[in-house]
C-alpha cells in the first residue's frame, strides 16, 4: 500500500516538474543567443538544469552543466555570511565601528552600514583607477592604503540612504581577517565551501583560473564585428587583473550545482542559526526610519504571489549572474551567463514567472 501511495502522491509533482521543464525549453528556444547554465529547484528537487552555448567562442567548445563561472557580486552573500559567522562566534558585533578593526579616514561607520550599503563610502575603484600603478596587482591592503592617502569625501552620512558600495564589502573582508586572524580566502574555503561540499567554489587567481579546464571564458558582443570576443581582450576589462587580489566584493567562482548546495544550506541551519539568517533577510532601517531594500548581502523583494524573495545579481566583464530564492515557497533560480547576454534581465523575469506560477 505504501508503495502505491508514494506513486500516486508523487505523480502530481513529477507531472508539474515536466511541464515546467517544457516551459523552460520553450523559453531558451526564444533566447538562442544566451550562453550559460540555468538551474531551477523546487523544494530541494532539481526541476531544470541545462547548459547552453559555448565555453570559449573562439574554440567552439560547448558549455557543460559542471562548468565554473565568475559569480561577480553574487559573492557578496558569502562575505556577509562570514561576518554573520564571526558574530555568532562573538568575534565582532554588527554595530562595531569600522575603526575598531581598520584604519580608515571615515568615522561613524559600523559593520552594519557596510553590510547594508548605507555607509556613504566613496568607490575605492575610482581611487585605484586614478592613482594605482596598473603594472602591479592590488589587494585589500593597497586599496585601504589609497583610501587613506587620497581620502575622497563620503557621499553621505552613514545610515542616511542606500547606495550600492563595493568599498563596503572590500572592508568587510578585511574586517573578517582582523577579527579572525585568518586569511579571507581560507575562511570562505574552510567555513563554507568545504563543509557544504562546494567542490567547484573558490577565490582564484588568474593563474588558478587558467589551470581549470572547465572555467568558462567571459565574452562581450562587438556589434561592429558581429561576433562575441573574449572580455579580457578589452582594456576596459583590465581592472579585473590589476585589482586581481581584492577580496570581499566579488571574485568567488563556482558551478551552478554548488550554488544550489549553498541555497540548501540556508534552509537547514548548517552555517548559522535561523534567527541570524532572519536578520540578514530583513531590510535596514535608515536614519529617517524608512526601510531600504537590502539586507546582509541580499536584495529583498516581496511579490504579491510568490511571497518573500531574496536575490542578488552579479556582473563582471563578459559575465552576468543571478540567484533568486523564493523563500516562502522554497523555489530557487540560478542563472550564470558568460556572454553578457543583452536580454538577461528579461529572461530572468520570464524564468521567475515560470517558477512562481
Amino acid at each position: 500500500m505504501k508503495k502505491y501511495f508514494f506513486i500516486v502522491f508523487s505523480l502530481p509533482f513529477f507531472t508539474a516538474a515536466q511541464q515546467k521543464a517544457e516551459q523552460f525549453d520553450s523559453l531558451f528556444r526564444a533566447h538562442p543567443d544566451f550562453s550559460g547554465v540555468i538551474l531551477v529547484a523546487d523544494n530541494n528537487h532539481i526541476v531544470y538544469h541545462k547548459a547552453f552555448g559555448l565555453r570559449d567562442f573562439s574554440k567552439s567548445s560547448l558549455i557543460r552543466k559542471s562548468d565554473i563561472f565568475e559569480l561577480a557580486s553574487v559573492s557578496k552573500q558569502f562575505t556577509a555570511m562570514i561576518i554573520m559567522m564571526l558574530k555568532e562566534k562573538k568575534l565582532l558585533e554588527y554595530d562595531d565601528p569600522v575603526e575598531k578593526f581598520l584604519n580608515i579616514p571615515y568615522k561613524g561607520i559600523s559593520i552594519r552600514h557596510l553590510l547594508t550599503h548605507t555607509s556613504g563610502l566613496p568607490d575605492y575603484q575610482d581611487v585605484m583607477d586614478k592613482y594605482w600603478d596598473k603594472t602591479k596587482v592590488a589587494g585589500n591592503e593597497d586599496c585601504i592604503e589609497y583610501l587613506n592617502r587620497y581620502a575622497p569625501p563620503k557621499h553621505f552620512e552613514p545610515g542616511e540612504k542606500y547606495e550600492y558600495s563595493n568599498t563596503g564589502y572590500l572592508l568587510l573582508a578585511s574586517i573578517a581577517e582582523k577579527a579572525s586572524g585568518r586569511d579571507f580566502v581560507e575562511l570562505c574555503r574552510q567555513w563554507i565551501f568545504v563543509p557544504l561540499k562546494m567542490k567547484s567554489a573558490g577565490i582564484r587567481t588568474p593563474q588558478q583560473k587558467a589551470g581549470k579546464k572547465n572555467f568558462v571564458t567571459g565574452h562581450i558582443y562587438v556589434k561592429e564585428k558581429g561576433k562575441y570576443l573574449r572580455a579580457d581582450s578589452f582594456p576596459s576589462s583590465n581592472y579585473t587583473l590589476w585589482l586581481g587580489n581584492r577580496k570581499g566584493p566579488g571574485r568567488i567562482s563556482a558551478a551552478a550545482i554548488d550554488l544550489l548546495r549553498w541555497d540548501r544550506a540556508l534552509y537547514n541551519g548548517k552555517l548559522v542559526k535561523a534567527e541570524t539568517l532572519e536578520e540578514a533577510f530583513s531590510p535596514m532601517k535608515l536614519n529617517n526610519d524608512s526601510l531600504s531594500g537590502y539586507g546582509f548581502g541580499w536584495v529583498l523583494r516581496n511579490h504579491p504571489v510568490f511571497g518573500k524573495i531574496v536575490m542578488h545579481t552579479g556582473s563582471n566583464p563578459g559575465f552576468s549572474t543571478i540567484i533568486v530564492r523564493m523563500t516562502d515557497r522554497k523555489k530557487t533560480l540560478i542563472l550564470l551567463s558568460n556572454n553578457e547576454y543583452r536580454n538577461f534581465g528579461e529572461m530572468v523575469r520570464q524564468a521567475e514567472n515560470i517558477i512562481g506560477y
